[in-house]
């Protein structure tokens, strides 16, 4: 499958915040990591952003920065990188948030562990991506990355792949371990609301994460359970510990 080169392209690989101080309102965090096959079937080599740190980071001369945005939106900066580095892991950033409105709600968020997903907004780079084939792979090997023109790194509430598809979830093995994940998520978001701060927008995001939260819960719960059959043992149905929907109802008045 041909990766689209001149398609502005969004990766996420479910990397949370490594550090936050309120005081100075700065964290730091991954927004992407090196060596490890991500469900586009890339591996993304160290070295891939040290083009793009040179020409745009916040060290170079242009004035057209690599940009800390909300939800990829170009209109939703929520600060700035002051330091982009590649180390073995992958690609480490600190960044100031700003003092303006999403600035504020991004930083209530970070406090209150909403935000828990980075990523990045790219463009592939044709003539540095190289197909390793791999026969144990479903599509016969994966896409080495060596270089990527990257335009910036994103904080994201949750990633656009997670719980999905989670009727699928529902049928395997790991369905208690997506409904405990579930759990801790709407908890979160139950205290995030509770708390009451930042801005209109902030809260009615909380509030539509929530709905969110709430659909694949109650998806889940309607999916039939994850069967063992075995002539030694019968079926048995799984129950939720918690009724989650009726306490977020409760919350949100729903």
């Amino acid at each position: 499958m041909e990766k689209p080169f001149n398609i502005y392209c969004t990766k996420s690989q479910g990397i949370e915040l490594k550090d936050l101080d309120e005081g100075s309102r700065k964290v730091a965090l991954y927004l992407s990591r090196f060596d490890v096959m991500d469900s586009d079937n890339d591996i993304i080599r160290r070295g891939a952003f040290t083009k793009s740190i040179q020409e745009r980071g916040p060290m170079a001369a242009s004035n057209r920065k690599i940009a800390f945005l909300r939800y990829h939106n170009w209109e939703m900066p929520i600060g700035k990188f002051t330091e982009l580095s590649e180390d073995n892991n992958g690609l480490f950033a600190v960044a100031q948030l700003g003092n303006s409105t999403l600035g504020n709600d991004a930083l209530a968020d970070y406090k209150d562990s909403i935000i828990n997903e980075h990523s990045i907004g790219f463009k592939y780079v044709k003539d540095k991506i190289k197909f390793i084939e791999d026969a144990t792979l479903e599509m016969g090997g994966f896409y080495e990355i060596n270089e990527v023109n990257l335009f910036e790194g994103s904080a994201v509430t949750f990633g656009a792949n997670e719980f999905t598809p989670v009727v699928e979830v529902a049928k395997s093995e790991g369905r208690i371990e997506t409904l405990d994940k579930l759990g801790l998520e709407i908890n979160t978001v139950l205290k995030a609301l509770r708390n009451g701060q930042g801005s209109d927008d902030r809260l009615y995001n909380l509030e539509m994460k929530l709905k969110y939260l709430n659909g694949q819960l109650l998806t889940l719960a309607k999916a039939e359970p994850f069967q063992k059959h075995s002539a030694q043992s019968e079926p048995k149905n799984e129950s939720l510990p918690f009724n989650w929907v009726d306490v977020a109802k409760g919350v949100t008045g729903q």
